[in-house]
Order: structure tokens, then C-alpha cells, then sequence
């Protein structure tokens, strides 16, 4: 029997994806439920398993962008596993006969040939009329090819040579073009529509990293030892911050569908991870409602799934605020795009000591720059910026704003 594999729907939203990687060769013998292909949607890129064992007759090429539910490939179910072959033996060696000898008698050396006149002047030696020009010009000798006899730079030569400019030569000036993912072209299509379609504007503050340093240092092996490993990061506190921050300012957890706005009483945080496909925005759901060890182990769970190529575009749906972190790539400061239909965006940035003003004092403190970006449609500039200051207020003073004054029992130790 021949068995037509269509494209399965990845979600309700998508209408076609593209063929990233065939996984087997046309004519391959393939089980049932192996990866045979791997497809590009707007949102994902997701494994295709066969759904029958046998011979495989592919129907698309790479790079070829297919309809949901079209035909991408033929399995022969009827068709024989192939057998193994057993490594052969090797052959014994036949002795190999010996060439007869035959005397070959020497010839008489052929007289050479006498050499032609070598001219007078060498190759690349400028005539008196294309040297005054060179010199004038500030151009090497080296550097021009002369098309006088015996390769000599004539006047024309020296007039038509062009000083460098210290331009290199001699170093590749390759170029290859190859054609974006799918997934890249619609991460490119929403950012060029959020710049164009929102109001969207960045409020910048800092944040003194001590407190949570010093929480961090006191428990950090006793989170990992009693969590089975699991380690205690900056991202569970930026995320319980943000999470009381849209409590208190709710238009920040909103978004505008045409004359309305929709706001939620729920934080499904967008958590932006580099995965082997670029960029990706799994969700953590009801953040809210999680510990610092379930909010740690749900974005190891989903980074993992990033790395390995296995997140799925549910992961990925939804979201009604994100945090990004460009601070793990050292970014100093930067203005996040908002992930749309979302109204904002929180950026993290890398932790500098800096010397700073406490109670009249300077002192030295790691800081670090957050920036939000937000929708001005629909966010005016109090709730942005009133937003912001209380994540800045819940991150300097975690243990009393995040923990309820006791670190050990927020952290289940």
C-alpha cells in the first residue's frame, strides 16, 4: 500500500509551513514514528515522524514552502526492510607477477636549445616617462602590471594606475546567500510591524543588585541541594517583580484589539530564550500563582525544550507581558521591541559595579539597567513609569516585597 503523508496542522493559526531539513534520503527505508523531516512554521520549527514503516519517496524539496494538509512524501508500506549485508571477506591477495626487465638503452643527450636574448630590462621596470609619473602619484612600482614588452610599465601604464588607498588585496571577498527560515522571516515581519504599528516608547531605570545578590550567596547551595540541582537565578526575581508590578499598574497587562483593550487578571509571562533556530518566547504560565522554585524549574524545562529543538508553538502562544534578558550577552542598555499583540516588554541587561550615592555616601554596587518599552496607545506615561519603579523597588528590597520577610520559606528551604 501506498501511504500519502500530508502536513499536519501545528496549530490553528497556520496555514503553511516549510520544509527546513529532510532527515532521510528519497528511496530510504524509514520506521514508524521516525523524524523524516524537519518543517518551519511562523512559529516553530517541529519534527515530522513517519507514520508507517517502509520506502520513502520524498515529494517536496528543502526549502519548498507546503500548504497544511498537502502531500510531502509517498511510503511504500508493502516494501521489504532491506537486509542487512554482511561485511565480506577480502580476497587473498594475488601474487603479483613481475614485470619482465628489458634493458632500455640511454639516448644521446639532445643539445638544448640556445637561450633567447634576455632583454635589457626586467619585467615590472618602469620606463624613465612612467617612473616621473608613479613617483608623482606615490604609487610602487610593485604594484602596477606593465603591458610594454617583457611585461616593462610603459607611460600609459603609469598614467592610467591608480593609487590603492591602502585598500587590502589578496583577501577573500566571498558573499553567500541564503534564504531565511520561515520562523526567521516571521520573528523579522513582527518586529518591523510592531515598530510601525505601535505607539512604542522605552522608560529607563537601575537596579541595585545587592539585596538579591546577598539572598542569592546565603541560599543558593541550599536551593540547589534541597531542589534536586535546580539553580536559584536572577530570572525568578525579575519574574515574581514583574508579577507584582502588573498587579499594581493592570493597564501594563493589557492589549488593544482595534477600539478595545483586553485586560487580564492572569500573568502569563514571555520568557525570550536563544534556541539553535534564533530567537523564541515560551510562556510561563499563571507566573503569578508559582514559587521561586516552580518559576526556576518551569524556564529550565522550556529553555531545555529551545535547545533541543523540541519547543512547540502552544509553548509559545499566549503571553501577555515578557521579560528579555540581553544582559547575558553583555548588553550594557538597549530599547526591547514589544512582542505584539502584547502593550510591553522588560529588559535586563549585565551587572557593572558602579559607584553610587547612598545616604550620602559613595559606594560601590553592582548595578544593573532595566528598560521597559510599552505601547503608548494604551499605557500612559504613570502606569509605564510607576511600573517600572515598582519592579526596581521589589528587586532592591526582595526579602520584605517578594519573600514576606522570610527567604527560607519562599525559597522552600
Amino acid at each position: 500500500m501506498i501511504l500519502e503523508m500530508k502536513v499536519p496542522s501545528p496549530g490553528e493559526s497556520i496555514k503553511e509551513v516549510e520544509i527546513a531539513t529532510w532527515l532521510v534520503k528519497d528511496g530510504d527505508y524509514v520506521e514508524k514514528d521516525q523524524a523524516i523531516a524537519e518543517v518551519d512554521s511562523d512559529k516553530a520549527t517541529l519534527e515530522l515522524p513517519a507514520e508507517m514503516s517502509g520506502i520513502i519517496t520524498l515529494k517536496a524539496e528543502e526549502g519548498d514552502t507546503v500548504a497544511v494538509g498537502a502531500v510531502v512524501c509517498l511510503i511504500d508500506t508493502d516494501a521489504a526492510k532491506p537486509a542487512g549485508d554482511a561485511p565480506a571477506a577480502p580476497a587473498a591477495e594475488a601474487p603479483k607477477a613481475e614485470a619482465p626487465k628489458t634493458e632500455v638503452k640511454a639516448e644521446a643527450p639532445k643539445a638544448a636549445p640556445a637561450p633567447a636574448a634576455a632583454p635589457s630590462y626586467a619585467a615590472g621596470t618602469p620606463s624613465p616617462a612612467a617612473r616621473k609619473i608613479l613617483d608623482e602619484k606615490n604609487i610602487a612600482p610593485a604594484t602596477v602590471s606593465g603591458t610594454g614588452k617583457g611585461g616593462r610599465i610603459t607611460k600609459d601604464d603609469a598614467v592610467n594606475a591608480v593609487p590603492s588607498m591602502g585598500t587590502p588585496t589578496g583577501g577573500s571577498r566571498g558573499s553567500e546567500r541564503t534564504k531565511l527560515s520561515m520562523l526567521r522571516r516571521k520573528v523579522a515581519e513582527r518586529l518591523v510591524s510592531a515598530k510601525n504599528e505601535t505607539a512604542m516608547l522605552t522608560t529607563f531605570n537601575e537596579v541595585n543588585m545587592t539585596p538579591i545578590n546577598q539572598i542569592r550567596n546565603e541560599y543558593k547551595d541550599a536551593f540547589k541541594a534541597k531542589h534536586g540541582g535546580l539553580g536559584l537565578g536572577f530570572m525568578s526575581f525579575f519574574t515574581k517583580a514583574v508579577t507584582r508590578a502588573l498587579q499594581l499598574y493592570p493597564d501594563v497587562n493589557s492589549m488593544m484589539d482595534g477600539d478595545y483593550k483586553i485586560a487580564y487578571d492572569f500573568a502569563d509571562i514571555s520568557i525570550a530564550v536563544s534556541g539553535p533556530k534564533g530567537l523564541m518566547v515560551p510562556v510561563v504560565r499563571n507566573a503569578e500563582l508559582l514559587t521561586f522554585r516552580g518559576i526556576e524549574a518551569e524556564i529550565k524545562r522550556l529553555a531545555l525544550r529551545a535547545r533541543d529543538g523540541q519547543i512547540t508553538v502552544d509553548d509559545m502562544t499566549g503571553g501577555t507581558f515578557t521579560i528579555t534578558n540581553g544582559g547575558v550577552f553583555g548588553s550594557m542598555l538597549s530599547t526591547p521591541i514589544i512582542n505584539p499583540p502584547q502593550s510591553g516588554i522588560l529588559g535586563m541587561h549585565n551587572i557593572i559595579e558602579r559607584p553610587i550615592a547612598v545616604n550620602g555616601k559613595v559606594e560601590i554596587h553592582p548595578m544593573m539597567y532595566v528598560a521597559l518599552s510599552y505601547d503608548h496607545r494604551i499605557i500612559d506615561g504613570r502606569e509605564s513609569v510607576g511600573f517600572l519603579v515598582a519592579v526596581k523597588e521589589a528587586l532592591e528590597n526582595p526579602l520584605e516585597l517578594l519573600m514576606n520577610g522570610d527567604a527560607k520559606r519562599a525559597l522552600e528551604l
